[in-house]
């Protein structure tokens, strides 16, 4: 994949001019505005949007050979979005707060006429014939669609190294990564090449690498959000959700995207809340969640440190803290990787070389298209999880992986629903560590290990959302996961909000 960019050296000189000139007008650089400002700044007419993605366009000229973050970034496309953008502006059509405002997709998620490889060399050359439910509803908000960014092939992964394409960095030490499987969507936020950007979640692949990236991630509750045109891994844990640098932009977006989609067999009917409208609602008397299987001896003392200095501070503004318990966590790593392989393996069935996909030119037979052609396309990772799948799903197998696996994660959402019933929010970390550095996740079990804490999120269908909350000795972000009832994003939004509000959270960027 590459890169499409082509300006001569004066015209150079000109967006990089304009690119200063813009930014002299605002309190910070305007690659690290927030929507709201940005949105301001339209309104006024003291700036344009094609004067955003002209600044965000040499932003990413400038830094991305450092980060990574693209896999197509189609310059002359973006150009005529925020065209148009301005032509409505000035004829008294603006379409609301997105409209002009940048917005990075995953490469995952369909856009029509644009590639949709979700970073495997199986759909390299594959190119959406259609526009997914979340993509309708951001062009009829009028965001400017900003490139396609990386991440882990068929989102099987927690560092983006298992992309068939590049590796991206973590924007804050470029030696480690940057958490996955949206990797490339947190990364690209953390750099200043969009205020927004699209990603999945179906073990925690927005929350790990909005932690890692130090930036807003959320996973909406199961159905809150349509999954029409996302390329599946597993239909009944992904969910597609905001990354964003603060949660009023988190609430802005999530906002666009939500509600009831009768192409998804999964959407619900659910009513969707004014999500900004909640933000300032003063939080006391909220009731906050610790689970005591999570809060132990051996939990890294650092981690933990700082999300209790959190939960301090929702104390202070009179929260109530009580212990909960979630007997069955213990058992979400084997669950999950069950179900998830299980569904993987069937989803990724149709990519075969004859319907769709890389065809081997070594084939000879019906067959041997079949065979070498998944073995030549599919990475190491998602090789693995397709034969692990089709084993549990097998004749003989099924009852005894799949069928109880699916028993034992009715007993984990059990356990969420018999926890909310004495408190609003659960706060727990998003991962164990900060982020990794690039190649010690060779070790597949060890990596599966790394996502306990964001697992039982999917499993039970809940809204989760990682919200930064300090850093590590290294200067790498450390995020603490809300976890909210069924349909509650506006509480996490709410108490996020009130965090940012008293932290320096929002002028901390990395040095890039």
């Amino acid at each position: 994949m590459s890169l499409e960019f082509s300006v001569d050296f004066r015209v150079f000189c000109r967006l990089t001019f304009q690119f200063y000139e813009i930014s002299n007008q605002m309190t910070k650089p305007i690659f690290y505005a927030t929507v709201t400002e940005l949105s301001q700044k339209l309104a006024k007419e003291e700036i344009t949007a094609v004067d955003i993605a002209t600044a965000l366009l040499e932003r990413a000229r400038t830094v991305d050979n450092k980060v990574n973050a693209f896999l197509d970034l189609n310059e002359e496309d973006i150009l005529a979005q925020a065209k148009a953008s301005d032509a409505r502006r000035r004829d008294g059509k603006r379409l609301g707060t997105l409209d002009g405002i940048p917005v990075c997709i995953k490469d995952n998620i369909s856009v029509k006429g644009q590639s949709l490889t979700c970073a495997s060399k199986m759909l390299e050359n594959y190119v959406a014939p259609y526009d997914a439910h979340v993509i309708e509803l951001l062009k009829k908000a009028g965001a400017v669609l900003f490139g396609r960014v990386n991440m882990d092939e068929f989102a099987m992964g927690s560092s983006t190294e298992t992309s068939a394409f590049k590796k991206t960095a973590n924007p804050w030490n470029l030696k480690h990564v940057p958490g996955g499987s949206s990797g490339g969507s947190a990364a690209a936020v953390a750099s200043g090449f969009c205020p927004l950007s699209l990603g999945s979640d179906t073990g925690g692949s927005i929350r790990q690498p909005a932690s890692f990236c130090g930036v807003v991630g959320l996973k909406p509750t199961y159905g809150r959000v349509s999954r029409y045109g996302v390329a599946a891994l597993s239909s009944s844990l992904d969910q597609i959700g905001p990354i964003g640098r603060c949660a009023e932009d988190v609430a802005i977006l999530l906002q666009a995207i939500a509600g009831e989609d009768h192409r998804d067999s999964s959407s619900n009917p659910e009513s969707i809340p004014d999500f900004s409208g909640k933000l300032k609602t003063p939080i006391t008397g909220l009731k906050i969640g610790l689970p005591k299987e999570v809060f132990t001896d051996n939990l890294d003392p650092l981690i933990k440190e700082k999300i209790m200095a959190a939960v301090d501070y929702y104390k202070s503004q009179g929260c109530e803290v009580k212990e909960v318990s979630l007997p069955h966590c213990d058992l979400c790593i084997p669950v999950y990787y069950v179900i998830s392989m299980a569904e993987g393996s069937s989803n990724l069935s149709p990519i075969d070389g004859i319907r769709y996909g890389l065809r081997s030119q070594r084939a000879t037979d019906a067959i041997d298209v079949y065979s070498k052609s998944r073995g030549e396309g599919f990475g190491a990772e998602v090789k693995r999880r397709i034969m692990l799948g089709t084993y549990v799903l097998s004749s003989g197998f099924y009852d005894a992986y799949y069928l109880r696996a699916q028993k034992v994660r009715r007993l984990i959402r059990d356990d969420f629903a018999k926890a909310f019933e004495e408190v609003d929010v659960i706060i727990e970390p998003v991962a164990s560590t900060t982020a990794m550095p690039f190649g010690s996740t060779g070790d597949p079990l060890q990596n599966y290990l790394n996502d306990k804490f964001t697992l039982s999120v999917n499993l039970a269908g809940l809204p989760g959302m990682s919200v930064p909350c300090g850093f590590d000795g290294n200067r790498l972000p450390i995020g603490m996961q809300l976890i909210g009832k069924p349909f509650d994003e506006a509480t996490l939004l709410q108490l996020a909000a009130a965090f940012e509000a008293a932290h320096d959270i929002k002028t901390h960027y990395p040095e890039l």
